[in-house]
């Protein structure tokens, strides 16, 4: 995930009851246990942050472009 550090992404989460979060925004830091994804919304910039567990679990997806990153993309 280092690599694509400061690339724009497509974050979609599932935040549990069938509701689901979906942003585009930037992928801002990588830290061993988790990853950080930055966005603005209604002119307010956000920040969110997911560990790679919920990568495997597949709570969250990101992709860039047409690649989905999954933790097969080291």
């Amino acid at each position: 995930m280092d690599s694509f550090v400061g690339q724009e992404v497509s974050l979609k989460a599932n935040t549990g009851r069938k509701k689901v979060f979906q942003v585009k925004g930037i992928l801002e830091q990588t830290y061993p246990k988790i990853f950080v994804v930055k966005f603005r919304e209604r002119q307010v910039e956000r920040r969110v942050s997911y560990s790679y567990a919920d990568l495997l679990t597949e709570v969250v997806e990101i992709s860039i472009g047409e690649n989905r990153i999954g933790m097969e993309t080291n």
